[in-house]
């Protein structure tokens, strides 16, 4: 075809020279380039580039197309492109965050709407069931209608606090699904958050587990190039992440009450729960706010456990977490969790 006159290059985003020139590119579409992008592909007509695209684990995003190049297929192209490689690499179940305007584009290229805050962003995958199957996957076990809720944790790791939060709503429904975010931009990985979060919960007969997978979303994965303001970009994640469980979440399981635990520290998790108890309610959906468990006088807090595992306070840590957490810290599978939380002053 005429376009593969097209000179179409990797980019090198070690290279600061190659870096540069796509961050100069994406601001001129009113983009950024977002914080973990992994892999990026670029057309070039000559020297000028023309279009860009890129992706991190297996979302899609920082694609862009040069204003004097629209409407001539190189948005495809480089879709093509990213498609092939994310499959190479064994990644099949693609995403795209991107603006609505942009919806048709990628509906003619292969991606579903999953769901969508108006004006602002849609979120697309690239299987017509994903979300159907996913939903059927977590109903497996619902059984009979009850009265239901739900309460979504990070966990990381599973602290005292978080079992209280989940035994206070378990007492108070008959059923309890407990959804663990499952990115993997944690310190402690999500296959082991998981199971700490049910060794953790045993005892507790009418609590029905589920890994978060793709669709409960987390500020961590919510992708940042397309928005510029930080407090809408932390209401845009709050409400499509909402509309993905008051759409298709909830009815799947007969939610119709959310547990959340007050936050004291983290600014977005607060503003989050201001958004939650503003739409939830108004979709027949109760949110309840549960105190924060406190020990010394101090909220527990998951941050506080990596705090006190980063200053080599295991001790201390002993009073914060189930004993089943404890052991797993002290076992040699925990060994590399927590040398990388000695070594990174990051907050997660």
């Amino acid at each position: 075809m005429w376009y593969d006159n097209f000179r179409e290059q990797v980019i090198n985003l070690q290279s600061k020279t190659e870096r540069d020139q796509l961050e100069e590119f994406l601001k001129k579409q009113n983009l950024s380039l977002d914080r973990d992008i992994e892999y990026t592909v670029a057309l070039f007509d000559g020297d000028k580039l023309a279009a860009a695209g890129s992706f991190s684990g297996r979302v899609l995003k920082c694609i862009a197309v040069d204003e004097e190049y629209k409407n001539m297929g190189l948005s495809s192209k480089i879709v093509t492109h990213l498609v092939n490689e994310a499959y190479s690499r064994g990644r099949t179940h693609l995403f795209i965050y991107t603006k609505p305007e942009n919806k048709a584009i990628f509906s003619e290229l292969g991606f579903y709407s999953i769901a969508e805050v108006p004006a602002k962003v849609v979120l697309m995958e690239n299987r017509p069931d994903g979300i159907k199957k996913y939903l059927e996957e977590i109903a497996r076990d619902n059984g009979d209608k009850k009265d239901s809720a739900a309460v979504i944790v990070n966990c990381n790791p599973f602290t005292l606090g978080h079992r209280y939060l989940i035994e206070y709503a378990a007492s108070r429904c008959q059923r309890l699904h407990v959804f663990v975010l499952w990115e993997d931009k944690s310190s402690f990985p999500a296959e082991i958050r998981y199971r700490l979060v049910k060794e953790g919960i045993q005892h507790l007969t009418n609590v029905v587990l589920h890994k978060g997978k793709d669709y409960i979303i987390s500020d961590a994965t919510f992708p940042s190039y397309f928005i510029k303001e930080y407090q809408e970009l932390v209401e845009t994640h709050a409400r499509l992440d909402l509309e993905i469980f008051t759409r298709h979440i909830a009815p799947s399981l007969d939610i119709n009450r959310r547990f959340v635990g007050e936050e004291p520290y983290c600014k977005v998790t607060s503003a989050y729960n201001a958004i939650m108890q503003e739409i939830l309610p108004i979709q027949g959906i109760d949110v309840q706010v549960v105190p924060r468990m406190v020990n010394d006088g101090h909220p527990i807090s998951a941050s506080r456990v990596r705090e006190l595992i980063r200053e080599g306070k295991l001790n201390e840590v002993k009073e914060l977490v189930p004993e089943t957490t404890y052991k797993f810290l002290l076992s040699p599978e925990a060994e590399s969790i927590k040398k990388h939380i000695q070594s990174n002053s990051q907050r997660h």
